[in-house]
C-alpha cells in the first residue's frame, strides 16, 4: 500500500510533462474552483522538474539518437477494458521483450538521469493496486505508454483525463487523427519513436534479440501511422463483451480518472461520449487494420485468453512468428500460474446498460458473435 490512496492523489501525472509540453495542454484550459489546488501544485512541480530535463536530453542525443531497433514492435491493440493489460503482462515475462515502465509513464524525461533519485519516492507514494481492477501498481512494471507519451507531445487523447469536456474532440483529433494536421502526426512519430529506444535502454539495452512490446489502446486508432514507422510490426488486437467494455469503462472513469481531473462533467456526458468514441475507434481500427502485411496482425477475443491463456500466449507466438518462445515459456507459465486466484470484477448489467450498448454498439456485438442480451 502506497502513502497516498489513489482518490487522494495531490497531483496528477503531469508533474512529469516538460516545461513546453505542459504549457500547451494546460493553455486556455477550464479549471474548476476545486480543482485549482491540483493544478496548481502540479504545475509548480512540473515547472521545477522541467529545470533538469536537458540532461536526460544531452544523454539521449550522445547514446541513443542514432541507435536503431533490431525488431519492429508487438503492439497490443483493444479499447480499453478489454484485457489488454492481462496479455501485455503475460508476454512481458519473456526475457526479450523490452516495454515502457509505470515510472517512465509519468517521468519520461527523467529515465537516463536522476532515475535513483525520482523512481524511490514514486514507489514509497504511489498506490500499490489500481482502484479499479486491483491490478498491481509499481514503478518498474510495464505500463502502457500512452501517459508518457502526453508528457513529452501535446497531442494526446488523454489530455481528455484532465479535460473531460473536450473528449470528443480529443477523439477525433489524437484518438483516431482523422482531424490531425500532418505536423501533429509528424511529431508524435518523432516523440514516440524516442520513447521506444528509451524505453529499451531502460528495460532491455544490450539484450540479444530485444524487442519492444506496446500495451496502448490509444495506438488502436493509430494502425496506418505505426505501419509507417514500423512495417514489419506485429499486431494482437483484443475484442471483450461489449457490455463488460461499457460497464468497465464506466467504473474506470469515474473511480480512476475522477482524481486526475481538473473540471468534471455530468455522468450521462461522460456516458455518452464513451459510446460514442468507442464506435469512433473501431471503425478506425477496421479501416486501417488492411495496412498491416499478411501474417503480422491476430485477432482474439479476452474470454479465450482466460480460458486457456497458456495455449493463447504459444498461438500468439505461433502465427505471429515470434523468436524464443520456448526460453519465453517457463517465466510465462510461472505468471500464469500466479494468477489463477485472481478475482476480477464481476458485472451485473441492468436494463439501461443492456439498452445504451444494444442501441450504440448493437452491430458490433453481432461482428464480434456476442449474443444480445
Amino acid at each position: 500500500m502506497g502513502l497516498i490512496e489513489f482518490s487522494k492523489l495531490p497531483v496528477n501525472p503531469l508533474v512529469g510533462a516538460d516545461w513546453k509540453t505542459f504549457k500547451e495542454i494546460t493553455k486556455g484550459q477550464h479549471v474548476a474552483k476545486n480543482k485549482r489546488g491540483k493544478y496548481l501544485l502540479t504545475k509548480v512541480i512540473c515547472r521545477l522538474l522541467s529545470v533538469t530535463a536537458p540532461i536526460q536530453e544531452r544523454r539521449y542525443n550522445k547514446v541513443l539518437a542514432d541507435w536503431t531497433l533490431e525488431h519492429d514492435p508487438v503492439f497490443i491493440l483493444g479499447h480499453w477494458r478489454s484485457g489488454t493489460t492481462f496479455v501485455h503482462n503475460i508476454l512481458a515475462q519473456d526475457p526479450r521483450f523490452g516495454f515502457t515502465t509505470t515510472y517512465q509513464t509519468v517521468f519520461p524525461h527523467y529515465m537516463m538521469a536522476l532515475q535513483g533519485m525520482f523512481k524511490p519516492v514514486m514507489g514509497w507514494l504511489m498506490p500499490s493496486h489500481r482502484p479499479t481492477d486491483n491490478m498491481e501498481l509499481a514503478p518498474d512494471l510495464p505500463q502502457e505508454e500512452e501517459f508518457a507519451l502526453q508528457n513529452t507531445c501535446p497531442y494526446s487523447y488523454y489530455n481528455f483525463w484532465y479535460y473531460p469536456e473536450r473528449m470528443q474532440e480529443y477523439c477525433d483529433r489524437y484518438l483516431t487523427m482523422k482531424d490531425s494536421t500532418p505536423e501533429e502526426i509528424a511529431e508524435f512519430k518523432e516523440k514516440f519513436l524516442k520513447l521506444v529506444k528509451i524505453s529499451m535502454w531502460n528495460t532491455r539495452y544490450g539484450v540479444k534479440d530485444a524487442q519492444y512490446l506496446s500495451k496502448n489502446p490509444p495506438h488502436t486508432g493509430k494502425v496506418k501511422t505505426l505501419v509507417e514507422m514500423f512495417p514489419n510490426a506485429k499486431f494482437i488486437y483484443l475484442m471483450r463483451n461489449p457490455y463488460t467494455v461499457f460497464e468497465s469503462s464506466r467504473s474506470f472513469f469515474t473511480n480512476t480518472i475522477a482524481p486526475l481531473e481538473l473540471h468534471s462533467i455530468p455522468l450521462d456526458q461522460m456516458e455518452k461520449n464513451l459510446l460514442r468514441n468507442y464506435v469512433e475507434l473501431y471503425h478506425a481500427y477496421q479501416d486501417q487494420k488492411a495496412y498491416i502485411p499478411e501474417g503480422n496482425l491476430i485477432e482474439i477475443r479476452f474470454e479465450d485468453v482466460e480460458k486457456d491463456a497458456m495455449g493463447l500466449a504459444k498461438r500468439l507466438y505461433t502465427e505471429l512468428s515470434l523468436p524464443g518462445w520456448e526460453q519465453a515459456r517457463p517465466h510465462i507459465e510461472k505468471y500464469i500460474e500466479g494468477k489463477k486466484g485472481y478475482k476480477k470484477n464481476q458485472y451485473q448489467y441492468d436494463p439501461r446498460t443492456v439498452q445504451l450498448v444494444n442501441d450504440a454498439w448493437g452491430d458490433i456485438l453481432g461482428e464480434w458473435g456476442y449474443k444480445r442480451l
